[in-house]
């Protein structure tokens, strides 16, 4: 039982890398990010357009990719 279950692993992981194939050239990420002053990333995320971090203190930075500058800031409340 052991054998079949390595070989099903052995065999996912041979296949699923040729069947997942990525049709366009992925976004190149940003050479730099300036955070506000007192800013710390948590998460990051990025379009075509724009990308966005998330900060530790719950906010939501999202900047302009062509001119680096800071579109709109979201604050993040609990839903409590």
């Amino acid at each position: 039982m052991i054998l079949g279950l390595l070989t099903i692993i052995v065999l996912i992981v041979i296949r699923v890398p040729n069947v997942v194939k990525v049709t366009e050239d992925p976004v190149p990420l940003p050479e730099v990010i300036t955070l506000p002053d007192g800013s710390a990333a948590a998460s990051f995320t990025q379009s075509a357009e724009w990308y966005a971090v998330v900060t530790k203190d719950d906010r939501i930075l999202i900047f302009n990719r062509k001119t680096g500058d800071l579109q709109q800031e979201i604050q993040i409340t609990s839903g409590d």
